[in-house]
């Protein structure tokens, strides 16, 4: 594994667990429990696990279709692809199979996360596999 690969999969894991455990479980705790949405014993290991393996498909994905882009070209490109199919699997998939109060509160919030989540780690993966110049 090369250091870029490794500096992307940590660009990914390392901003998306205190970003979604201080979103999910600390600000906006109490919107999400009255969405009823969550277990009340919420397994952090499993979290950690969705997201290296997300992580590596992400670093993985980018090596092989931005690497060598600028920051600002593979932070795009990376963000356009990225953004919207995991908004699928993790938000449009979640609200058509689990009961909660509000679907439409739900996808609102969500869709808040995903952005942030995504306008914060794309670049990060980014630089990661940006060519220095020498």
């Amino acid at each position: 594994m090369t250091m870029r690969f490794l500096f992307a999969i940590l660009a990914y894991i390392v901003p998306t667990f205190p970003l979604g455990y201080v979103w999910h479980l600390v600000v906006f705790k109490n919107y999400y429990e009255a969405l009823q949405i969550y277990r009340d014993d919420i397994v952090i290991p499993f979290g950690l696990a969705s997201m290296a393996i997300q992580g590596v498909a992400w670093a993985y994905i980018y090596s092989r279709l931005f690497a060598g882009e600028s920051v600002l070209r593979g932070t795009l490109k990376f963000a356009a692809l990225a953004a919207p199919l995991a908004w699928s699997f993790l938000v449009l998939v979640i609200a058509a199979k689990h009961r909660m109060a509000s679907v439409h509160g739900f996808v609102l919030i969500e869709t808040a996360f995903t952005a942030l989540q995504y306008l914060v780690v794309s670049p990060l993966i980014a630089l990661a596999f940006t060519r220095r110049r020498g």
